[in-house]
């Protein structure tokens, strides 16, 4: 079994930005939705996902999902399918099928990465998904086999077409920026004046970027 992740621009994955009052009908709480994972074509990794194996990994989450279970994903990607609680963002909530793609609804969390994430969308900064799981690969053919989604991550938007995104947190490290923003991110929580300099770092950030 090989560890799977594909990504998917902001363009590939159409990602919705939602708000939504909670189930009481206090409170709103912001949701990505749209395209996670595409079947039946060759992707940029040479790979092709059978649809009945979508399906299948993709009722095997909403099961997950039933049964209790939190789908976690993270900002970025790591290398392996161990889920990193620091750099935690959203919740997936459900997934179902559209054609040949699978789609998901992932709420956005209130952790420092989440903020994050918050903040760079709703200050117009494009992003992408990418899904996490394992399967075997035809070396030959390129098609899966024995497919299961882990998680569906959050990925900063290529430069150019099949480009690999480019690591959100070492992304920062590396901007004039960037230590101060994820400080304040490690900080924000549930503290107002924290959110405000985190959205204010960000508009910087934004700015270095040219975006």
């Amino acid at each position: 079994m090989k560890t799977l992740r594909e990504h998917l621009t902001f363009n590939q994955a159409k990602i919705q930005l939602l708000e939504e009052a909670g189930p009481d009908g206090h409170g709103k709480s912001l949701y990505l939705k749209g395209i996670c994972i595409e079947g039946n074509k060759r992707n940029a990794n040479d790979r092709i996902y059978p649809l009945h194996e979508i399906s299948k990994a993709v009722n095997t989450i909403n099961q997950q999902i039933k049964e209790g279970n939190s789908v976690l994903g993270e900002v970025d990607h790591p290398d392996d399918l161990k889920i990193n609680l620091d750099r935690v963002c959203t919740n997936v909530e459900g997934m179902w099928m559209e054609g040949d793609a699978g789609c998901g609804k992932m709420k956005i969390l209130p952790t420092p990465m989440g903020e994050l994430i918050k903040t760079l969308l709703t200050s117009g900064v494009k992003l992408g998904v990418s899904s996490r799981g394992s399967g075997n690969v035809d070396d030959r053919t390129g098609h899966v086999s024995d497919f299961e989604i882990v998680t569906i991550d959050v990925v900063a938007q290529p430069s150019a077409p099949n480009a690999y995104p480019k690591a959100i947190y070492e992304g920062l490290m590396n901007m004039k920026h960037g230590h101060r923003l994820l400080e304040i991110a490690k900080d924000a929580g549930q503290d107002n004046k924290a959110k405000r300099s985190l959205k204010n770092e960000v508009v910087k950030l934004i700015r270095d970027l040219k975006i």
